[in-house]
């Protein structure tokens, strides 16, 4: 099986699913032949021409609204944002259109809408361009929420996302576009069911669940507690909304400790939501409080030593 970037498999899904289906359209700011911001749309143009890979005005809410109306006249579109922290600027096409327009319409028409969008701290983008996000809209019924952590993830989800007639956020962590890994393709039919979380490695002693960049500091962590012999179980998360809580449940009444890593804030985060299921639900099986590991609760600051202090680690984790 070969090896390739996450951003090779982002860029391989689009191009899979453009050839299949000629109603999928990306758009966004630098997409066409800069390639996109991350690089993660090199090459689609030339392949598909100024008709598919629409360069846009440097305007998100143009951008999400386009979206929004090519997804209810029959185009599938996927819609890139540079980064989640732009997200404030279409918050309303989001929140109020994009999430309720086949609920307000009882269902006549489909949204198969998906946002593109890098985020997450590491790299000194500051305050601004640095943060995770997701919580915000694992919050809103009538979203999807992705968040990958390795490459043949972010290749079958997102495929699965495109196919899916629901509007759906996918989020990619900025520090993970150069990681590799094995993906299957070029193969069409590689998909990866949304909604689903996946154990990343088996474990007796304690569960620890994560997404995105903080599923590899947790497995990190996990190999360190081994040598202590502390054999931790690490689940990845994979969709944050719908929520796979049945995993995380039965791995718990395993191992009766649960932590969970996020780089998003710890107020009402995606963190918050699974520890307090799991007091819930998994009270009985608890040896011990669950336990959330999240970003400090302050802006992301730009000196990077601060940053590291600020992002969750694998010392942290620990």
């Amino acid at each position: 099986m070969p090896e390739k970037t996450i951003r090779e498999a982002i860029i391989e899904a689009m191009a899979e699913e453009m050839r299949r289906d000629p109603n999928v359209i990306l758009i966004g700011e630098d997409v066409g032949k800069f390639g996109g911001a991350m690089g993660a749309s090199k090459g689609l143009f030339d392949e598909f021409g100024e008709g598919r890979v629409i360069d846009t005005p440097i305007s998100e809410a143009a951008i999400i609204g386009s979206g929004l109306g090519m997804a209810l006249t029959g185009q599938r579109p996927i819609a890139e944002l540079m980064f989640v922290d732009f997200s404030g600027v279409c918050m309303d096409q989001i929140l109020n259109q994009v999430a309720k327009v086949r609920y307000m319409l009882g269902g006549q028409a489909k949204v198969p809408l998906i946002i593109r969008a890098s985020c997450g701290g590491g790299k000194g983008y500051a305050a601004q361009h640095s943060q995770s996000l997701e919580a915000w809209f694992t919050h809103v019924p009538g979203l999807k929420v992705v968040m990958p952590a390795t490459a043949r993830d972010a290749k079958g989800l997102l495929k699965s996302a495109i196919r899916d007639d629901n509007p759906v956020m996918f989020l990619e962590h900025k520090l993970l576009y150069n990681n590799k890994g094995e993906v299957p393709g070029p193969e069409p039919d590689f998909l990866i069911p949304l909604g689903k979380a996946e154990i990343k490695r088996e474990g007796t002693d304690i569960t620890i669940a994560s997404h995105s960049r903080q599923l590899l500091h947790s497995l990190e962590a996990a190999a360190e507690l081994a040598k202590k012999g502390i054999e931790a179980e690490v689940i990845d998360m994979r969709t944050l909304r719908p929520m796979d809580f049945g995993t995380i449940q039965a791995s718990v009444e395993k191992t009766n400790r649960f932590v969970y890593v996020e780089e998003g804030y710890p107020q009402c985060g995606i963190a918050a939501e699974v520890v307090a299921r799991v007091a819930e639900k998994c009270f009985e099986s608890l040896d011990m409080p669950p336990i959330r590991i999240s970003a400090r609760d302050t802006p992301i600051p730009f000196a990077r030593v601060l940053e590291n202090e600020t992002l969750p680690s694998v010392r942290r984790i620990v």
